[in-house]
């Protein structure tokens, strides 16, 4: 499917470029999601719908008509992000003229519906999602996925975005919007994939929630999900022969939404995708027919990162801080000197220092001298450790 800008142009830029085209190399052109998208593709045995994506070049060039773009960017980067009221007035201000701006995309093909996804180019990140801060949407028309490319385009204005944006230090500048367009496909069940468990961070837990039909019910908090998770090639935990999905409105159901053969296997492709990436995946998936197609990956945030341990093994860290009722990050002049003056070796990991208490543990010598003095300075490490 391929589709393009009604404009002149210089040869050198790109308006539309077709998935296949793009892998994670291309995230200046397509952003964070249209580059996951892209090299998602790229994965043997995982299958993406198809789609083309409005470049940031055509961003570039919409911006450009915007009297005063430079300006008003500028007045933008010097507010406070605790100033609501500024931001709501000079992030509305931008949108507005954003949205005024007309292009025209050529067809888009037979197909009866779109996914209009926002793609911005500080998005999907390691560090920073920006997940839910730009606009998407589902089942667009064909003749309004014009105005969706605009309303993604004005959505990097946002209010919220704007405000993340302050807070997590990104040069509001330096950022481009690109738009992803996929023809909407008809699942019989959908849902999301976590390949680290969201709450407790435990990599070794695959967690799936699924719903049958679209996931925008889930997404919209219009049903209870059947919830699996799936560990060493097992589904430890969730929907078996009753399953748990049901409407706020509706009498519960009794079948559960995938079996557990389904589940495992998407685990095993939500593993794939995980190690192609190299870190841990947020996964949307959906079920059409037998088979399991990726409409979107991006690395999950919010997990604490684990120290590195050389030999690949299991190892128990203490917080060093915990131990001192110091509970906040530290700064990197202060971790460098504690690891410098200390005896013992430390290791640092989300602003703080730990110490590797494996051997204290595996000891039967050492273990219960280990366990009272950590247990006396701080109880609830005493208790997790005894756990």
């Amino acid at each position: 499917m391929t589709a393009h800008l009604m404009t002149e142009h210089p040869m050198t830029d790109r308006y539309v470029m077709d998935l296949e085209e793009i892998g994670a190399s291309a995230a200046g052109l397509v952003g964070g999601k249209g580059a996951h998208l892209g090299e998602l593709g790229r994965i043997d045995g995982i299958l993406v719908p198809g789609a083309f994506c409005v470049t940031t070049d055509a961003f570039r060039r919409a911006a450009q008509e915007v009297p005063g773009i430079e300006a008003r960017l500028e007045r933008l980067s010097a507010l406070d992000p605790g100033d609501a009221s500024a931001v709501r007035a000079s992030s509305a201000d931008i949108r507005r003229s954003l949205e005024a701006v007309t292009r025209s995309l050529g067809e888009l093909g037979e197909h009866a519906t779109y996914a209009v996804r926002s793609s911005a180019t500080a998005e999907d990140l390691p560090s920073a999602s920006f997940a839910g801060l730009h606009d998407s949407c589902l089942r667009v028309e064909r003749g309004a996925v014009l105005g969706q490319v605009r309303r993604c385009w004005a959505s990097l204005f946002s209010e919220r975005a704007v405000t993340y944006r302050l807070r997590n230090g990104f040069d509001h500048r330096r950022v481009r919007m690109a738009v992803v367009v996929q023809p909407m496909v008809r699942p019989r069940a959908a849902g999301t994939l976590f390949t680290a468990h969201p709450v407790t961070s435990n990599r070794k837990v695959v967690t799936i929630e699924a719903v049958t039909g679209p996931g925008d019910a889930l997404v919209a908090g219009r049903v209870s999900p059947d919830t699996f998770e799936v560990r060493g090639g097992h589904v430890v935990s969730g929907a078996g022969t009753t399953g748990s999905q049901r409407s706020r409105h509706a009498a519960p159901s009794r079948e559960a939404v995938l079996s557990h053969g389904e589940a495992l296997r998407l685990a095993c492709l939500g593993r794939r995708i995980e190690a192609h990436f190299a870190r841990p995946q947020d996964i949307e998936w959906c079920l059409v027919d037998d088979d399991f197609w990726i409409v979107q990956s991006r690395p999950i945030t919010t997990l604490f990162p684990i120290p590195p341990a050389p030999d690949g093994a299991n190892h128990v860290y203490v917080s060093v801080g915990h131990q001192q009722m110091m509970t906040d990050p530290m700064e990197p002049l202060g971790l460098s000197i504690w690891q410098l003056t200390v005896l013992r070796p430390m290791t640092e990991a989300g602003g703080r220092l730990f110490v590797d208490v494996t051997q204290g543990l595996a000891s039967p010598t050492t273990r219960g001298g280990l366990l009272a003095a950590l247990g006396t300075s701080e109880p609830l490490i005493g208790d997790a450790l005894q756990t």
